[in-house]
């Protein structure tokens, strides 16, 4: 049951992985001469060999033999890019250890279906996570237990429309996401503490409309209003979050790198739920999944609710087309809010960028916005041992660590806050990258169900990933890979975790198209006083061919 429907996720997520190479071929056919076009396609077969050593709290030695296909792709026309890594992979343990198969991959596309005009853009995710007990994540350390390891799937696509009506500029999107989550057959849970309730999936829709008049064209002040909508559905309890409003706003040139800006609207926002399924004692039952079962025929319950008058004022600086910054203050979802972006790109090789951010959404709705934020010219970083992706991928352009921020599986609602910075260089040979980020999450559920006890709680996560590379000579290169997590629960019971990882590989190209690597591993998780950690080293050795 569980290998069918970790295949019929897989499937959801390659389908709309391999969406985009046929897209960028047909643009390259309709493309006139003489037009700039990049296109890289590298499918590959892979073999090796992987011994793993647990350091603690046992002394376990665990030997698998690994084999995988995949693809790397980039690709840019002149009306289409975007970058993919797919990567399908069958482990085969020795001496009674468990087979495993692994679907795992990243993927970013944009085409202009009319330029200028209409655009559609799509994206996936599909990656595997330690699950803990308090419902942190954390990557590496699959010997650890895989019975608590699980598959995170996510995908989006829709259009956006851009044009003038004279001197106005009219502007629309919509997006549909969706996102899964195959809970683990078990967690490692403090003594006397119930497990959390893992999201299982959700269906997002975002929509957004404006128009208005740029500053200096119809008056010396740019005037707009807009609306949008927010809903996501999660499957857990039949949660749902219902985010409307319009909003009137003003652009006030101060110069001409910098300007203020500000609006004022109204909202209105709705979470609900539905209670779960009660046994004779009063107690919820829970599913064989591990998750709480949703009493369909019981009333919607309110969770949250507020409508009026919301608000914001902020700058923007942009000195050159290689920075710029906005940063506003303002009143929504009945309290004081803080959001704002940064980003330097002194070369095409360097980028720096910034985040802080405010929303009320879910672990799915948080997912689809994490990847839609993806640039679509990027380089996917891969655990050499483990062969899933790393936290952060290589980018000129947008948040590059989607993975590296996922923090807790809780399923409930939550107000999400949060800084995330990223850097990345290319210089000669070498190349680096860097990301940290904090995030709080506030939950919210409704009083009464069998969710209400996280209603107000609030998870911390601290997160960092970083990745290197070095071309040694033509003909061979050295990799590092690290990311750690500290999470810590709201619940008394749930304690905290420590989540890490570091990898070294070193490739060699043999002859055209095959090269060899030999790897060394280190990753663990660190967990409250009551549970045992874990730590364990690993090696490997491998082909790979590459056509």
């Amino acid at each position: 049951m569980i290998a069918a429907r970790h295949t019929k996720a897989g499937l959801i997520a390659l389908l709309l992985l391999a969406f985009a190479v046929p897209a960028a071929a047909q643009e390259q056919d309709d493309a006139a001469p003489g037009n700039s076009r990049r296109v890289e396609f590298a499918p590959y077969i892979e073999a090796s060999q992987v011994i793993t050593a647990e350091l603690s709290p046992g002394d376990d030695v665990v030997t698998y033999t690994r084999v995988a296909a995949g693809v790397d792709a980039n690709f840019g026309t002149r009306n289409s890019e975007g970058a993919i890594s797919l990567r399908y992979e069958r482990q085969f343990g020795w001496d009674g250890a468990g087979d495993v198969d692994t679907i795992s991959g990243i993927a970013r596309t944009s085409l202009a279906v009319v330029p200028r005009l209409l655009t559609v853009e799509a994206g996936a995710l599909a990656s595997r996570s330690r699950f803990e007990g308090n419902g942190a994540t954390s990557s590496g350390g699959f010997g650890d237990d895989p019975s608590s390891t699980g598959q995170i799937y996510s995908l989006y696509a829709g259009p956006s429309v851009n044009t003038e009506v004279g001197q106005v500029q009219v502007s629309g999107a919509y997006l549909l996401g969706y996102t899964r989550v195959e809970a683990p057959e078990s967690v490692i849970v403090s003594p006397g503490a119930d497990p959390v309730d893992i999201f299982d999936e959700s269906i997002v829709h975002q929509a957004a409309v404006r128009a208005g008049i740029a500053p200096g064209t119809v008056l010396p002040v740019g005037l707009g209003v807009g609306a949008g909508w927010n809903r996501q559905d999660v499957s857990n309890l039949d949660q749902r979050v219902d985010d409307r409003h319009l909003r009137g706003d003003v652009t006030v040139p101060v110069s001409r790198e910098l300007a203020l800006v500000g609006g004022v609207g109204y909202e209105e926002v709705e979470v609900s739920s539905r209670d779960a399924i009660r046994d004779a004692n009063g107690n919820p039952v829970i599913g064989r999944d591990g998750r709480l079962v949703t009493d369909e025929s019981g009333p919607r319950q309110i969770a949250y609710e507020t409508d009026g008058l919301i608000w914001d004022v902020g700058v923007m600086w942009r000195p050159s087309r290689r920075t710029s910054l906005s940063a506003s203050v303002g009143r929504r979802y009945g309290s004081t809010t803080y959001y704002g972006a940064f980003s330097y790109a002194p070369s095409p090789r360097t980028a720096l960028n910034i985040s802080v951010y405010d929303g009320l959404t879910s672990f799915g709705g948080l997912t689809t916005s994490s990847l839609g934020s993806l640039g679509t010219d990027f380089e996917a970083f891969r655990n050499p041992i483990t062969g899933d992706l790393s936290g952060c991928v290589g980018s000129s352009a947008g948040g590059n660590c989607t993975l590296a921020g996922l923090g807790s599986v809780r399923s409930a609602v939550f107000r999400s806050r949060g800084v995330s910075a990223t850097i990345s260089r290319s210089l000669g040979r070498s190349s680096y990258g860097l990301g940290m980020g904090y995030d709080n999450r506030k939950y919210i559920a409704a009083a009464g169900t069998a969710l209400a006890a996280v209603n107000g709680l609030e998870d911390e996560n601290y997160w960092v990933s970083f990745y290197a590379s070095r071309q040694l000579d033509r003909q061979s290169s050295l990799g590092f890979n690290a990311s750690g997590v500290w999470f810590e629960s709201g619940a008394d019971s749930a304690g905290e975790a420590l989540g890490y990882s570091a990898s070294l590989a070193y490739n060699r190209n043999f002859i055209a198209g095959l090269s060899g690597v030999a790897a060394v591993g280190f990753d663990g998780v660190e967990r409250d006083e009551s549970l045992l950690d874990y730590s364990a080293a690993s090696a490997l050795l491998g082909l790979r061919y590459t056509f």
